[in-house]
């Protein structure tokens, strides 16, 4: 009886852990059950333009949070998002992304091009800086001079000599930090399309103005779409969609008048 008294914390860890595990691979298997019988479709388009057809997007729960019908994203047009919190706009980038299973419809992505995501908050892996700052790509893919070049132009001087120090650099370095080595990972991949889903939003406004003109200087020729809410981030963008209210907490984006993107 000894045994069971001493090692009565252990096992009960133990017992936390294997049922974490258990619910963690049912949510697996119902999230697999649910994106095979999802109606969405994503799908690369014959056009270089991005199209959204008869889009319905909803939550687990089944409830609808917004709508797009006939809507179209056009290469070399920067575009910014507004709109309240939950009215759908980081669920859309989601959809185009191929990683929100829940709605109905049909997304035609740009043929042949590269799209890149940047969240709120980026992962992070736990290792080698370098392979944090090259996700999703791996350890090999770029040169250390490109690496180190790509964390000063983002502001992260201070990493550049650390690339094979070992880490949990989501721990160990701010959401800010965090989300200047996402925009460093940005400058190394080079899309064709850049998603920022509020990648900028724990910047004060002068850096964030900066990291706009940097991706505008170094990706003359990638599209970036932008969720944000600050009023500074419009002279960036060329073009602004809004997300209109509708019945039954329902949200639409409808294009606004937007000034000429910033000199």
């Amino acid at each position: 009886m000894s045994f069971f008294i001493t090692f009565y914390t252990t096992l009960a860890d133990y017992k936390a852990v294997v049922d974490r595990l258990t619910s963690f691979d049912a949510a697996l298997d119902k999230a697999g059950e649910v994106g095979a019988a999802s109606a969405l479709t994503v799908r690369e388009g014959a056009t270089p333009e991005l199209h959204i057809a008869e889009l319905a997007l909803g939550l687990p729960d089944g409830r609808r949070i917004l709508e797009a019908h006939g809507f179209v994203l056009r290469p070399g047009e920067t575009t910014l998002f507004t709109g309240p919190s939950g009215s759908g706009k980081s669920t859309l980038f989601r959809a185009i992304s191929g990683i929100w299973p829940f709605g109905e419809g049909r997304i035609a992505t740009p043929r042949g091009a590269s799209m890149m995501l940047l969240p709120q908050r980026p992962y992070i892996p736990v290792g080698t800086l370098k392979s944090a700052v090259v996700y999703p790509a791996v350890e090999g893919a770029y040169p250390d001079e490109a690496i180190v070049d790509a964390l000063r132009a983002a502001r992260l001087a201070q990493l550049a000599g650390r690339l094979q120090e070992e880490g949990f650099w989501a721990q160990s370095l701010s959401l800010g930090e965090q989300q200047r080595l996402a925009i460093a990972r940005a400058l190394l991949a080079k899309p064709d399309w850049l998603f920022l889903d509020e990648a900028t939003a724990a910047l004060d406004e002068p850096t964030e103005a900066e990291v706009y003109r940097l991706l505008r200087e170094r990706l003359p020729e990638t599209t970036v779409v932008s969720i944000g809410h600050r009023s500074t981030l419009r002279p960036f963008h060329e073009r602004r969609i809004g997300m209109r209210p509708l019945e039954g907490r329902l949200f639409r984006p409808v294009d606004m008048q937007a000034p000429a993107a910033a000199q």
